[in-house]
């Protein structure tokens, strides 16, 4: 499965739809950075092909980031990729 994670402005928490496929994944990063470089802001509208009743959409405007990924079953749940936090350590 293949992830394909939004970073909204202003929103700390990143969107998340899934892809089955590669090319699928690659089609639909194309699709999102085209209508972020687009100077007339646009509704991207996404599904998720995991869950199939999760639907967003977005304005392209307000994207900030687009991370693909591949998700497998060792990560770690609810971790979005290439984002970390430190924990305060023990004296």
């Amino acid at each position: 499965m293949i992830s394909i994670d939004l970073t909204v402005k202003y929103t700390p928490i990143p969107i998340s739809v899934q892809r089955k496929e590669t090319e699928d994944a690659q089609s639909l990063y194309q699709e999102i950075t085209s209508a972020m470089k687009n100077p007339t802001p646009t509704l991207v509208e996404l599904t998720c092909e995991k869950q199939t009743e999760k639907k967003v959409a977005v304005m392209s405007d307000q994207i900030s980031a687009v991370i693909v990924s591949q998700k497998d079953g060792s990560a770690a749940a609810g971790r979005v990729p290439g984002f970390f936090s430190l924990a305060e350590k023990e004296k």
